[in-house]
């Protein structure tokens, strides 16, 4: 089963990306707490591209395609902003974040723990990134 969203990219947008994550996911066997993991690495994506990629631009969009079969979900995330290569992107140290009191950054850390894999393309059009979570077989 497939679904699409187009997202502006305005970070009030936010709420209707979690609400659209969380019926596409209702149709799945997985926990409530998976579910909300899901929602947040997703979500953390989006956001920076939103922020950083597209400067809150609500003239700008991104897709997401949520790919769902009984093997793994795929959220395939597509934009043509600014490339960023989350595979490429170093977090940065947890210690060095609590003792210089920074708020953000580790948002990427957490989608690194949530998702079983992720891809990412650009071409001469598109960004794509793909945050592949495994499901248990039974």
């Amino acid at each position: 089963m497939t679904h699409e969203l187009k997202l502006y990219c305005e970070k009030s947008r936010l709420a209707e990306l979690r609400s659209f994550i969380a019926e596409a996911l209702s149709a799945t066997q997985l926990s409530a707490i998976s579910q909300n993991q899901l929602i947040l690495a997703v979500e953390e994506v989006c956001a920076n591209l939103i922020i950083h990629s597209h400067d809150c631009n609500p003239l700008s969009h991104i897709w997401l395609t949520i790919h769902l079969n009984p093997e793994r979900i795929i959220f395939e995330i597509k934009d043509s902003g600014k490339a960023f290569n989350i595979i490429e992107y170093k977090s940065p140290e947890i210690n060095a974040v609590i003792r210089e009191k920074r708020k953000g950054g580790l948002g990427l850390l957490l989608v690194r723990k949530i998702m079983d894999k992720i891809e990412f393309e650009t071409d001469h059009a598109f960004n794509t990134c793909r945050l592949i979570k495994k499901l248990k077989s039974k």
